[in-house]
């Protein structure tokens, strides 16, 4: 039932009549407005074997590009000029053989002041390393190799393939390591599921100790702490976890890790609650069993919020979540990809709880081996078949609008939803879609557009006669055409019990009204919102029997008149 004041009455009519008519008839619609993405050379020639790119945070607005082969090159942006030479060259200490080679470099959070830096590569005896270096003290532009200081060494004996291979410093400033689980297929040794094997995990160590070896400690949140040879471990169960991120502004996880032969998988977790888990290989690859010998049932792991099959791709590689300023409309979404095949991925929340992951196969580059940020969150990435540097970037227009709370209310015969925005300018209307299953959307309603820059708040009834729960969404709508949405929200029914009309399928010629409440007047309205009876009951309350003239077959609206509020009611009359 519909509850509200008696003056809005015409309004309310014709708005429910419209709103059961729509139900008949739900469409299909879109989820959250999906950036496409742009991949724009920046570096096209004097790269080799490019594998990571990172920034060093020091203000200096540099791109370091860690290559396989050993060295380290610089771009100055936002020119994008490649600097010639080396910043480092390891080519002696590591070998590129299969998946080994440089590959990643870190710096320290510190590094403006200190000139830290670390770099992940395979020694020429197939083992994993992390080594520290010194910048220059004289050039920022060049490290001093003498500096070097091996931190960490794992052995990885037998093949040469799954070595991990990037480095993140954490938003508590430890150092995070992902590591392979040493190869071959199905995790033969099941190095994923062993606390006492580094390999398969993601490792976290403090590396401010400059001093004293071995130039780390485990922070004493490390979940096998005091457990021999695991103190280093974060947490378990990965098998290739090549390429994965910190998001900048929350400290939120994001683990791509390479599947087996099936599955390709996405895991996120907040940061607050990363450490310990087990991500579930070789128990499960992506959502599926592998090898469950030995293995505890499949909700007793981490389980990825996406993964995708063979017919998408081979390798995942990681990517970033967009913080960036120049494209507002990539802001929030998570943008990865496949590196033998040309697909790319979109994944942000939908607002439920769950995920929109959105795949762009147009436009992507071959072998994307990873991606990095600018210290202003521009999103870069690099091929490795092409030897290029690109910049990822949007052609899809962006409303001039920032949505800064969307939210709504349950109340008796109606749902109320409010919007506040900020910054809007040459927007036309807002539509308000609401869906029963969150998947099919209904347009419910339109608002016009305040257009100012300063706050604007608005608000929408959405009229029903009975609902269980519904979803909605908000379509910003520009004059020219583009339009976004919302992240979806959820209501719940609140039902009325003080006042009830039936039966809502009329075959005689009365109706049933019971009302705690003293009743004025009872009228009824058809569907283009004309007054086709009406009758006065003096303010009678409990049960009462109204006579209905024969009025034509069809849909009507019931309007019970209390002294400072109406009811509405549908009701479907079939009169003989």
């Amino acid at each position: 039932m519909i509850t509200l004041t008696a003056a809005k009455k015409t309004l309310v009519v014709r708005h429910l009549i419209f709103v059961i008519a729509v139900l008949l008839f739900t469409r299909s619609g879109t989820f959250a407005q999906t950036p496409n993405l742009v991949f724009s050379p920046v570096v096209t020639s004097g790269l080799s074997t490019p594998c990571d790119v990172v920034n060093a945070g020091d203000g200096s607005n540099r791109l370091f590009i860690a290559q396989l082969e050993g060295n380290v090159k610089i771009v100055t942006l936002p020119a994008g000029t490649l600097q010639a030479g080396n910043f480092l060259d390891i080519f002696d200490s590591t070998d590129n053989v299969g998946e080994g080679g440089l590959l990643s470099i870190a710096f320290h959070p510190n590094y403006a002041t200190n000139r830290y830096f670390f770099v992940f590569y395979t020694t020429n005896q197939g083992n994993l390393r992390i080594t520290r270096f010194q910048t220059d003290a004289g050039n920022p532009n060049i490290a001093d190799e003498t500096t070097g200081q091996v931190i960490l060494t794992i052995p990885h004996p037998t093949n040469s393939n799954h070595n991990g291979g990037k480095l993140n410093f954490g938003p508590d400033g430890n150092l995070y390591i992902g590591i392979g689980d040493g190869g071959g297929t199905g995790d033969p040794n099941d190095n994923a599921q062993n606390i006492n094997s580094l390999l398969g995990k993601v490792l976290r160590i403090n590396v401010d100790d400059f001093t004293t070896p071995p130039y780390y400690t485990s922070p004493a949140g490390n979940p096998y702490v005091g457990v021999a040879g695991a103190d280093e471990i974060y947490s378990i169960g990965l098998r290739n976890p090549f390429r994965w991120s910190f998001d900048r502004l929350n400290g939120d996880m994001w683990i791509a890790d390479v599947g087996q032969s099936a599955r390709e998988e996405i895991n996120f977790t907040p940061f607050a609650t990363s450490a310990g888990l087990n991500y579930g290989w070789r128990c499960y690859e992506g959502s599926q069993p592998y090898n469950t010998s030995g293995c505890g049932l499949q909700n007793s792991y981490f389980q990825p919020i996406f993964d995708y099959d063979r017919s998408l791709g081979h390798v995942v590689t990681g990517g970033y979540v967009y913080r960036g300023s120049e494209y507002n409309v990539m802001k929030g979404w998570y943008i990865c990809a496949d590196y033998d095949f040309q697909n790319a991925w979109r994944i942000r929340p939908n607002g439920l709880g769950g995920w929109t992951a959105a795949i762009q196969s147009a436009g992507i580059p071959v072998g994307l081996v990873g991606f990095g940020e600018a210290e202003n969150g521009d999103l870069y990435a690099l091929s490795l078949d092409e030897g290029t540097l690109y910049k990822v970037n949007t052609n899809t227009p962006y409303l001039p609008l920032t949505l800064l709370q969307f939210n709504g209310k349950a109340f008796t015969g109606y749902n109320e939803l409010k919007w506040k925005t900020t910054n809007e300018q040459n927007l036309s209307h807002y539509e308000i879609e609401f869906s029963s299953d969150g998947v099919n959307y209904t347009n419910a309603g339109r608002v016009n557009a305040i257009n100012t820059t300063v706050e604007n708040n608005y608000s929408f009834q959405h009229l029903l006669s009975s609902f269980t729960k519904l979803f909605y969404r908000l379509k910003s709508i520009d004059k020219d055409g583009t339009y976004t949405y919302s992240n979806v929200i959820a209501l719940d029914s609140k039902q009325r019990t003080d006042v009830k009309v039936y039966p809502t399928l009329l075959t005689g010629n009365h109706l049933n009204i019971t009302s705690v409440k003293p009743v004025e007047q009872v009228s009824f309205f058809s569907a283009d919102g004309k007054n086709v009876f009406q009758t006065r009951l003096n303010n009678l309350s409990g049960t009462i029997s109204i006579s209905i003239p024969r009025i034509p077959k069809g849909l009507y609206i019931v309007q019970v008149k209390l002294k400072d509020e109406s009811v509405y009611e549908k009701v479907l009359i079939q009169q003989d």
